[in-house]
């Protein structure tokens, strides 16, 4: 167990869907308002090794989304119970946590904190974090000034510098242009092999997800169907979106 960083065992999650926000905002206050339930994830049990790179393959709609949410934080389980070790960093939605009124510079304390780093440790960071966004001089204008681009290499510079345990990619490696997507993934390879980081990929690019992982686990309808080796799960995935 003390390799173990992410352990999921029998984890189900099941969320209520409203007819409209009206509804939903009722629900706080009655438990007699209608609504329906959908079951993103049903019995998922598996278990990630400290330095595993393992690839998450499924539709939309698989619950793909719904196990970074829980590995995360960010939503938690209706049953079945989540093990987390490790500082987690995700590439999910790179812009999110950015206070538009502050400079770059300034929303690199605030995520760094936000992931609940130490300001002397975020200051050590800054630079390379800087560097590595190629944003020049706007490091030091409002992000609100940002294009949707520069935002997103902040975020990614960002959260793949502060020295994750736990990597998670969510299809965040098309930032920017061609230069700049090579030396993301360049990124990636580095801290996967020198600091034995624990990664877990989402994608639907089945050569990219080999590029970095030797197993795969396919989700169909919220289920777990396979959990096997990186050849096998793309074979299970490709049969099931034909």
């Amino acid at each position: 167990m003390e390799d173990t960083v992410i352990k999921f065992e029998n984890v189900t999650k099941i969320y209520k869907l409203y007819k409209n926000d009206k509804q939903r905002l009722l629900s706080v206050f009655s438990k007699r308002v209608p609504y329906k339930e959908k079951k993103a994830t049903d019995n998922v049990s598996f278990e990630i090794k400290r330095g595993e790179s393992v690839a998450l393959f499924g539709k939309n709609g698989a619950g793909k989304s719904t196990i970074l949410k829980m590995i995360t934080g960010v939503a938690f389980p209706s049953g079945g119970e989540i093990m987390v070790n490790g500082r987690v960093s995700a590439l999910l939605e790179l812009t999110s946590g950015f206070d538009p009124e502050f400079t770059g510079r300034e929303n690199i304390f605030l995520k760094g904190r936000l992931s609940g780093i130490p300001e002397a440790e975020i200051k050590e960071l800054e630079g390379t974090i800087v560097d590595f966004a190629e944003i020049g001089e706007y490091i030091d204008q409002p992000v609100r000034t940002y294009s949707s681009g520069m935002k997103a290499r902040l975020g990614f510079a960002i959260n793949v510098n502060i020295n994750p345990e736990i990597l998670i990619v969510d299809e965040a490696l098309s930032v920017g242009d061609t230069a700049f997507k090579d030396k993301c993934l360049g990124k990636v390879n580095e801290i996967i092999e020198k600091d034995n980081v624990t990664l877990l990929f989402v994608t639907h690019a089945t050569a990219t997800a080999k590029q970095f992982c030797k197993r795969g686990i396919v989700m169909k309808n919220g289920k777990l169907v396979l959990d096997s080796d990186i050849d096998a799960a793309i074979k299970k995935y490709k049969r099931i979106v034909k």
